[in-house]
């Protein structure tokens, strides 16, 4: 377990090091006098192809994993993570730094998915698999958590101890730290990570069960692909409203991020606690849903650094909630196909978010709309609150729940 959330960790710290940085890197690489609009658009952009990489090869590593085991496949993920971020680290173009985040999220993608479903394929409680998987979805958050900070402290760090004159946004000292970190990772994994196939739970699903999973899942992904668009459409909203509209620094930024970041966590600690039973956790899905429509329709109209943190309180607290409920249930319903079924789950987390991050950054830049992405995510939102209604019913039917509590009556 703790191999395994240090992978998810590092992969995370790779994306919270360079997202807030984005717009400063974006405008020194562009020179001077370059247009708001354009660094709104190319924020939105980088973001984009990053989690458009996960959305496309997400579901091919977990196939593989499911195949051939799920040892090799973390083991490329990690090396290539680590081989791309650091070829890339020292390179000042634009073009490159696509280039960057198309290999990176490609990389990354061998590495969530694969370790969750590493807890699928291996542990053989609800209650196990539902903490495990809170586990490695918190050490995730924790490395976007920390990704911010560190990428500022690193860089004064090194700029300080070696005498070097920075420019502003600079990933390049982060960049080669996450590389480093990736790297070490990797012998870790080869030495504790099992490489067989794993606790068998098909034998669990019934015909009924079958057919049911087939109808539930994919309204589980589309409810992901909500949640992760409106988180997508926030974050790189938090780094263009703070920087152009509210004039905030780089430090205020990055303090927004960490506490998006620490809500997140805390609220999955929470959830997955141990006095809460993991089949209660369906019925949080449409609340939370409710709370991130409010949240994301209530950001344009923080005006100041304080309203920001109110409302990023109410947008991570729903965001932290819905994650790890949507993962621990694609799980207990994928059976076998453990590796297939969460690499679905990122690939669609990863197009939400990819499809906010590129409307975030596209829409923020038409002054005619204000506000627009967050209003329009709002709504999305509120879709995915009506379709989740009848959720709870459906994945642990009544008479199915009452047998499962009787049977411990003694």
């Amino acid at each position: 377990m703790a191999v395994l959330m240090l992978a998810v960790f590092t992969v995370s710290v790779g994306f919270g090091v360079v997202l807030p940085l984005l717009p400063y890197l974006i405008e020194r690489l562009l020179g001077a006098g370059v247009e708001a609009a354009q660094v709104s658009r190319h924020t939105g952009l980088l973001t984009a192809v990053y989690t458009l990489s996960l959305f496309l090869f997400a579901p091919m590593w977990g196939r593989l994993s499911d195949r051939r085991g799920s040892r090799g496949v973390l083991l490329v993920g990690l090396l290539g993570f680590s081989a791309t971020m650091l070829v890339f680290s020292f390179i000042e173009s634009l073009t490159a730094v696509y280039v960057e985040r198309i290999l990176s999220g490609m990389f990354a993608a061998a590495v969530t998915p694969v370790a969750a479903a590493v807890i699928g394929n291996f542990t053989t409680t609800e209650q196990g698999r539902a903490r495990r998987l809170a586990f490695v979805s918190m050490a995730g958050i924790a490395g976007f958590l920390l990704g911010p900070m560190l990428g500022v402290f690193v860089t004064r760090l090194a700029a300080g101890f070696f005498t070097l004159a920075m420019p502003a946004g600079s990933v390049a000292i982060p960049l080669a730290a996450t590389a480093l970190l990736a790297f070490l990772v990797v012998p870790a994994v080869a030495f504790a990570v099992p490489g067989g196939e794993g606790y068998d739970r098909s034998k669990k699903i019934t015909g009924t069960s079958v057919n049911k999973t087939a109808r539930l899942v994919p309204k589980l992904l589309i409810l992901t692909f909500i949640a992760s668009a409106g988180v997508g459409v926030f974050e790189v909203g938090l780094a263009l409203r703070g920087k152009q509209e509210l004039g905030l620094t780089p430090y205020q930024i990055a303090l927004m991020f960490t506490e998006c970041s620490l809500v997140m966590f805390v609220m999955q600690a929470i959830t997955f606690s141990p006095w809460f039973k993991p089949d209660m956790t369906r019925w949080l899905i449409a609340p939370a849903l409710s709370v991130l429509a409010v949240g994301l329709l209530l950001v344009p109209w923080a005006s100041n650094f304080t309203l920001m943190l109110v409302v990023i309180g109410a947008v991570a607290a729903s965001a932290g909630t819905l994650s790890p409920i949507l993962t621990y249930w694609i799980s207990a319903k994928a059976g076998s196909a453990q590796g297939w079924e969460l690499g679905k789950q990122t690939a669609a987390a990863s197009l939400g978010v990819t499809v906010g991050s590129a409307a975030g950054g596209l829409l923020f830049s038409i002054a005619a709309l204000p506000g627009a992405p967050f209003i329009l995510t709002a709504a999305f939102a509120a879709l995915g609150f009506l379709l989740s209604l009848g959720l709870p019913q459906l994945l642990v039917p009544g008479n199915l729940g009452n047998r499962a509590y009787t049977s411990k009556t003694p």
